[in-house]
């Protein structure tokens, strides 16, 4: 027999706490079924007709009941699992103001996980409870088979039972017509009395075999009668254990009930929480206002207190004329004592007049002095704003004459890819090429008109043309060198592809040269690279003691040059359909690296700044000093940027040697060692110890990441570095994403003329087959990817919360941990063809546009955000309002 559910189903004391207070449960089910005895223990077996019937309805009772009660289980345990997402949420923030700025971010991931886990646990024990429902069903179909076979039994017994009756019957008559014939033998003669003995006494033999015979049926009768009744004796007792299954359902049931209560008083808790949350949102921003009045009062009192020191100044001048008045009032007092006479006591008071109006003629020439050295101070002030502005205005006229800047970046571009590949195919010597470089970093006339008159002809006639065009004026701007393992839109991820391809264009708008150097991802959108074409040359890197041939590719992706390198490696890092998430990770990128800044040294380049991004990334800081700088690429000047510290891409040091960096030199607690697991080496630590100068994406998440909450680890080792540390608030391409311009949308608008968005709105209805029957009904959107710190569990109830409050909602966004994909893709294939859910599960940048523009509200359920550009987009977009959680 199966195990009773209560028994495998867990208690409340085998989950983890996700509350603070328990309550003791109420003997009952929810929704009031009483559990009675229906089992009769007194029945007797003298009536088993009688006892047969008691049992079949018994079975048809706790059919009824059974079904009840798994509907209870099924019910109860549907609102427990939707309702502990949110508990395990309510007990982090349903605390007060001062707790939640001490409070460990470690502890809150925990709970969440804990409450995770425990809706896993309750799913299982819901799942368990309806196996054995059904089993408990299945064994009362088979007991109700078994009943109906006994009946038909003991009907063939009670047939049986009424043959031997009759049978008996006839004996007893055969004995009496014996007794009659005995009597009759007396009275006749010997001859007639031997016949008819010997005639009797083969029917009493015949008699006597019948009575025999009918004596063993009525035996065995009894005895399938006794099994019956023992038969019906098990059936009881299995009948009993029915019983029992149903008291231990009850006590389930039971529990049900407890957890239903605890997540009411859990929600009733949430909303003061919220409440809470929404008031120290209220006092944040009140505590910037004050803040900045606070700045405001400091300047003042700057002001004031240099006021004050020249106030005192004058009143010590005052002082001391008021002793001297003191003085003179003494005198004058001791001139009257001794009666001096009139005129010399007025000669006496016309002189302290005079050298009273004498100290205020000085008073006066002082403060006219001041006036006027101020005003020659604001004077020569001004003329050297103008002589500054003479000078950049002349400065402008004189680069004017010779520079143009009426050709697109694209061509700039292009021309600079051009000339690489002539000193990578050894057409053209470093140093021609630096100059030639020089003069498109320019954007210098002469060399544009040169390639516009070379069109027609061939290759070594274009080479002899821009050789003779080479010129020793330096460079008005900086050589930048990105180092990335994403830009938008081609390779994105995450808010790395749009910083990337952002602030490229932003540096080259400014006169920098920028080059970008990505990997040559398979999934990658080919589609935004133009002009993408092969050198016809190789680049040999070192990586586990062996060179590996790379392909180098070139083009063109929002104006910005591209290099993009394709390993030759048997492992084919990078044609694995996906940008993160192999187990091989560390491997791939710290070959890119390598590889990367084995090109930059190969095609002799010079840059000023190798700008490197996130850990995949990182291991350039030291390749760079340890190992190229000592080969002549010692130019440059490395900047790291770390986007987020979640992510740090820690592994074994070990590893560390497979691209050719001293694993045992570099794990040291002042180099690469991890600074909590000392067998392991950190990439990020690595960049931050090697790096000219480290930021990161806000100037507040500079000083989180500095705390022990905040860093992850890293605190003590930004702490060690913290003057070569800063934050700079992140941005967005606004050419990209302003509506009135963005071709991605269907129909272009703007804050001033919102028409287009419903346009939008509609066009995306249709395009992922949600219902259009109601336009006012509003729509949700999220652009995220799907990793624990963006809020999952969140985002989830988000999903089942707008469609139970009439609402539409869509999902863009991939997860690199396969657990969390997997749970999406099952809720994806739930609302496949749901007319108001959509879920896409992969990054698509035209649609992403979409999403923004058609929204009414955005959901960003982030725990923590470093900077958050999701924000940021849909703001710009003035498509949707913008649902923040704690975030920076």
């Amino acid at each position: 027999m199966s195990k009773p559910p209560s028994e495998r189903i867990p208690t409340s004391a085998e989950l983890l706490p996700i509350r603070d207070e328990e309550s003791e449960p109420e003997n009952s089910f929810p929704n009031g079924v009483d559990v009675e005895p229906f089992v009769n223990h007194e029945t007797s077996g003298k009536d088993d007709v009688n006892t047969v019937i008691d049992v079949e309805n018994i079975a048809e009772q706790n059919s009824g009941t059974l079904s009840a009660s798994a509907g209870d289980v099924e019910r109860t345990s549907e609102q427990i699992i939707n309702g502990l997402v949110l508990p395990s949420v309510t007990k982090a923030l349903a605390i007060n103001g001062e707790q939640l700025s001490s409070m460990q971010l470690e502890d809150l991931v925990g709970m969440i996980k804990n409450a995770e886990r425990n809706i896993l646990v309750l799913n299982q024990a819901r799942v368990h409870a309806l196996e054995d429902i059904h089993k408990v069903l299945d064994e009362k179909e088979t007991l109700q088979g078994e009943i109906n076979i006994l009946e038909m039994r003991l009907a063939e017994a009670d047939a049986r039972i009424k043959v031997a009756s009759q049978g008996k019957i006839h004996v007893e008559f055969l004995e009496s017509q014996l007794e009659m014939l005995r009597n009759e033998l007396t009275d006749r003669g010997e001859l007639e009395l031997y016949e008819n003995q010997k005639k009797f006494s083969n029917e009493e033999v015949l008699s006597t075999h019948d009575d025999h015979s009918l004596n063993k049926e009525v035996d065995s009768l009894r005895t399938e009668n006794l099994a019956l009744k023992n038969d019906i004796q098990a059936l009881k007792s299995m009948i009993s254990n029915v019983k029992n299954t149903d008291e231990r359902m009850a006590t389930l049931e039971n529990e049900c009930s407890f957890l239903g209560s605890s997540v009411k008083e859990l929600e009733s808790k949430l909303l003061v929480s919220q409440q809470d949350s929404s008031k120290i949102s209220t006092l944040k921003v009140e505590y910037q206002e004050l803040w900045e009045k606070v700045e405001n009062l400091q300047q003042l009192f700057d002001t004031a207190t240099k006021q004050a020191d020249q106030a005192t100044l004058v009143l010590q001048q005052n002082q001391d004329l008021r002793k001297k008045v003191d003085k003179l009032e003494k005198s004058l007092e001791e001139v009257n004592v001794l009666k001096v006479s009139s005129d010399k006591m007025q000669q006496y008071n016309e002189l302290i007049e005079k050298k009273i109006k004498l100290l205020e003629e000085r008073l006066q020439k002082s403060d006219q002095e001041i006036y006027s050295f101020v005003q020659l101070y604001q004077e020569s002030l001004g003329a050297f704003q103008d002589t500054l502005n003479s000078l950049k205005e002349e400065s402008k006229k004189r680069t004017s004459d010779a520079l143009v800047d009426d050709m697109p970046r694209e061509f700039w571009s292009r021309l600079l890819l051009t000339i690489d590949g002539w000193v990578l195919e050894k057409k053209i010597s470093n140093s021609d090429a630096k100059l030639l470089r020089e003069l498109v970093w320019k954007k210098d006339r002469c060399i544009r008109d040169a390639h516009i008159a070379c069109k027609e002809k061939n290759e070594r006639e274009v080479i002899s043309t821009f050789l003779r065009l080479a010129s020793s004026q330096a460079s008005p701007g900086l050589y930048i060198v990105h180092i990335a393992a994403e830009m938008a839109p081609v390779a994105k991820v995450g808010g790395l592809g749009d910083v990337v391809t952002g602030l490229g264009k932003t540096l080259q708008k400014k006169g920098h040269l920028v080059e970008i150097i990505l990997p040559k991802y398979d999934c990658m959108q080919y589609d935004g690279i133009y002009d993408l074409r092969a050198l016809d040359v190789t680049v040999e890197s070192y990586f586990d003691g062996k060179l590996f041939q790379n392909k180098i590719w070139v083009g063109t992706v929002e104006g910005l040059p591209v290099y993009f390198i394709e390993p030759h490696h048997p492992n084919k890092f990078f044609w694995r359909g996906q940008y993160y998430g192999e187990h091989d990770d560390f491997k791939r990128f710290s070959f890119f690296s390598r590889a990367a800044l084995e090109f930059l040294l190969q095609a002799g380049k010079k840059p000023d700044i190798i700008h490197c991004h996130d850990w995949q990334t990182a291991f350039v800081a030291p390749l760079y000093w340890d190992l190229y700088a000592p080969k002549g690429l010692n130019s440059a000047r490395i900047c790291f940027t770390c986007h987020n510290f979640e992510y740090q891409g820690t592994a074994s040091a070990s590893e560390l040697a497979s691209c050719g960096l001293d694993a045992q030199e570099l794990n040291r607690p002042d180099r690469m060692q991890d600074n909590t697991a000392h067998d392991s080496v950190n990439p990020v630590k690595g960049a931050i110890v090697f790096s000219n100068i480290v930021t990161t994406v806000s100037p507040t998440y500079a000083q989180e990441v500095r705390t022990a909450e905040g860093g992850k680890g890293l605190h003590s080792t930004l702490n060690s570095h913290s003057r070569k540390f800063m934050g700079i608030l992140n941005g967005i391409d606004t050419d990209a994403w302003n509506p009135a311009t963005d071709n991605f949308l269907k129909v272009q608008y703007s804050a001033n003329d919102m028409q287009g968005k419903a346009e939008n709105k509609a066009a995306m209805r249709r395009n992922l087959g949600l219902s259009s029957a109601d336009d006012q009904r509003p729509l949700v959107g999220c652009i995220t990817r799907l990793v624990p710190q963006k809020g999952v569990h969140l985002i989830k109830h988000a999903i089942y919360r707008t469609l139970e409050m009439g609402g539409q909602f869509v999902l863009l966004g991939s997860s690199p941990v396969p657990h969390i994909q997997r749970e999406f893709e099952g809720i994806a294939n739930q609302f496949q063809n749901h007319e108001h859910i959509r879920l896409i599960l992969k990054y698509d940048e035209s649609l992403s546009h979409a999403i923004y523009a058609a929204s009414d509200m955005f959901i960003i359920p982030s725990i923590f955000e470093p900077c958050g550009l999701t924000q940021v987009c849909s703001k710009l977009q003035t498509s949707a309002r913008a649902i923040l959680l704690n975030n920076k």
